[in-house]
């Protein structure tokens, strides 16, 4: 049945053909589903015929042999899943080129060889638990690598949350940079101690420098930079905090922006010398420090550094242009630039991110303060989830119980009453955010008629945001998507909410046509869909 125009589900009935040996659907199909189950033997290439392909899933069988070459041909494969099999070989380097691929899980495989260029455009990828060896790229996560006994990294802190060993010198010249630059670096600066938090900084790679240093009793850190920042630098670019570089104040300081002498604009979060006398304040500020040194992801924003004195203390953070989502939201001009397609990525980008963080940092992360003023916009509207000063490191063998923390209109109603924190309570805090999104204000009145059964009188098109025309075609699924897993994360009972992870898959998924007019369809229809909690 190869080379047609065939449309929907693949019939039930095919699952009786028992004595079945050869069905090929070629230059047909989209999505191919058969995981968990007892495959056997190797890839056939002519799955690379399979040119329509978006989403293939093979987990969980005993398929072993090589990755095809001819898997290469799948340009428009967006999800690949073959994972919990019997792969062996080297990771072929053709993943470079599959240029839509969002999500690649290959874990628990026999894979061998070095770890090759990956799409930067990658929203998940597993390699955990295989035979993978060298270093660790610039564009996956060690969390993305546990496992592989060969992967090693010049970073301290994955050497010891990872038991990752440290990448040989490649030669002479190399080992005497790691030594000389650090020394010379503090050398040119005046400064007599390196020192990064509680660790010795020792590796230089790629052109990143890890440089601490101290002025005047201040503690100067910088990392993953081209390590030629200056605590001087920092002060010129300010004329030492001057308000006219402030561009935004925060529960607890001045955001400032600053441009380097090497043209880089990067964003200051200070906390006043008072404010930092007040213990909660203190402690949140460094708090702050503590999550985002050790984490890493394209929608959470980036830490450069950070200076600690009693008289002054900043953060330096990248730069997002285009500011919150809050305030874009709020401005009618940017509001209509903001259009629906760039409104469900944003959904989707703050997903992946909740997602990260509950689910691939050990122990999970949970945010607390998830809210539209939180989500902050680069100039291509990608957005970046930001301030965790109130995050929490959640520990499972321990109440979790706390103070209520976060901002009004998005904090998860059962912390009213349990003081237990979860990641169910930032699972919350998302669907309001989302829900913002599409209505373009703050949906205090919809949350309130979503606990009646109001609902089935309340059409979607009547709470979209007025401002932009109906969503057209092309992008109407993508807000449907988006309406449904708002309404599933706003359950009141926390217990019936998705796990962030579920929703980050979901939206890698493709969405069934519709088959009723859109703008019939009502907020208890949504309500309504199932939105699987595996």
């Amino acid at each position: 049945m190869s080379y047609n125009v065939l449309v929907g589900s693949l019939p039930s009935y095919f699952g009786q053909l028992t004595n079945l040996q050869w069905l090929q659907l070629g230059s047909n199909l989209e999505h191919l589903d058969i995981s968990n189950n007892r495959l056997v033997g190797s890839l056939p290439s002519y799955f690379g015929q399979l040119t329509n392909l978006r989403w293939l899933q093979l987990g969980s069988n005993s398929i072993n042999g090589t990755l095809p070459t001819s898997l290469s041909n799948l340009t428009l494969l967006e999800h690949l899943d073959i994972s919990n099999n019997l792969l062996v070989g080297s990771l072929p380097s053709y993943f470079g080129q599959l240029t839509n691929l969002l999500y690649l899980d290959l874990s628990c495989n026999n894979l061998t060889g070095t770890i090759p260029r990956l799409p930067y455009i990658l929203e998940y990828v597993n390699m955990s638990y295989n035979y993978l060896k060298g270093p660790i790229p610039d564009s996956i996560s060690p969390y993305a690598l546990k496992g592989n006994k060969d992967v090693c990294t010049d970073i301290f802190y994955y050497q010891k949350g990872f038991q990752m060993k440290p990448c040989p010198p490649h030669n002479q010249t190399m080992h005497i940079l790691r030594i000389v630059l650090p020394i010379l670096g503090a050398l040119i600066l005046a400064f007599s101690l390196l020192m990064c938090l509680t660790h010795h900084i020792t590796a230089i790679k790629n052109k990143h420098a890890h440089t601490t240093t101290t002025k005047n009793g201040d503690e100067f850190c910088i990392w993953n930079y081209d390590g030629n920042m200056a605590y001087e630098d920092i002060i010129r670019g300010t004329e030492d905090f001057d308000f006219r570089y402030c561009i935004g104040t925060g529960a607890y300081g001045s955001v400032y922006k600053a441009q380097l002498p090497s043209g880089k604009v990067v964003a200051l979060k200070k906390l006043h010398g008072f404010e930092a006398e007040v213990p909660a304040l203190d402690a949140s500020f460094r708090n702050e420090i503590k999550v985002l040194s050790e984490i890493k992801h394209r929608h959470i924003v980036k830490l450069y550094g950070f200076c600690l004195h009693r008289r002054i203390m900043f953060l330096i953070y990248q730069y997002m242009e285009r500011g919150s989502l809050f305030s874009v939201l709020y401005d009618d001009a940017e509001a209509m630039e903001l259009d629906w397609k760039k409104r469900a990525d944003i959904v989707k980008g703050v997903a992946h991110a909740l997602s990260y963080l509950h689910h691939d940092c050990i122990p999970p992360i949970v945010h607390r303060d998830i809210s539209s003023s939180n989500i902050l916009l680069n100039t291509e509207w990608q957005p970046s989830v930001s301030d965790f000063g109130t995050a929490r490191i959640l520990q499972h063998d321990s109440s979790n119980r706390t103070i209520v923390a976060g901002t009004i209109g998005y904090i998860a109603p059962e912390l009213a009453y349990t003081m237990v924190v979860s990641e169910k309570c930032d699972v919350y805090s998302f669907g309001v955010v989302a829900l913002e999104t599409l209505v373009g204000s703050h949906p205090k009145e919809i949350l309130s008629s979503l606990q009646s059964a109001s609902t089935e009188d309340i059409k979607l098109c009547e709470i979209l945001d007025p401002r932009l025309l109906f969503p057209g075609r092309a992008v109407l699924l993508d807000i449907l998507q988006v309406a449904i897993v708002t309404l599933s994360c706003l359950n009141p009972n926390p217990c019936s909410r998705p796990t962030m992870k579920c929703v980050s898959q979901y939206f890698l998924r493709p969405l069934a046509p519709l088959h009723i007019s859109a703008r019939e369809i009502s907020l208890h229809q949504l309500m309504s869909q199932e939105l699987s909690m595996t």
